[in-house]
């Protein structure tokens, strides 16, 4: 009696090949539905970073400006007069040197201002997930 119940058991010890094929199939589904919304989130974080810099950004271009009437000849001028701790790594091309700073145009009175950097934009070619490409935002 004792050897028929060892022999039971030892014959279920472990899983049959459809069993671990059947959750190898359902964790393969899980993964294909969870691996593209898990990677639009990381667009989308990387979309608020882009955002928050250009932001900060262009807000130390305003305060160097009202300080010296003129505009930073380059992003480093504004590190050097430390209104930037320093210039943050663009999130896509993941290099601080890739910005391009936009030159300044005419003022409201037809003079052209002085300076190098009006404005400051991605060097990313991307495009977001509104359509619009980042050097555009």
């Amino acid at each position: 009696m004792r050897i028929n119940i060892f022999r039971r058991l030892k014959k279920r010890c472990g899983f049959t090949l459809v069993e671990l094929l059947t959750v190898m199939m359902i964790i393969g589904a899980l993964a294909t539905i969870a691996v593209p919304s898990y990677k639009r989130y990381q667009i989308k974080a990387r979309e608020s970073v882009l955002a928050e810099d250009l932001y900060q950004m262009r807000r130390a271009i305003d305060a160097y400006y009202a300080d010296y009437a003129t505009y930073p000849d380059s992003l480093e001028a504004l590190v050097n007069g430390r209104y930037l701790r320093s210039i943050p790594r663009d999130p896509f091309t993941r290099l601080t040197n890739t910005w391009k700073c936009v030159p300044p145009q005419y003022n409201q009175q037809g003079n052209l201002v002085s300076g190098n950097c009006f404005d400051v934009i991605s060097g990313s070619k991307q495009i977001g997930l509104n359509g619009l490409p980042y050097f555009q935002w």
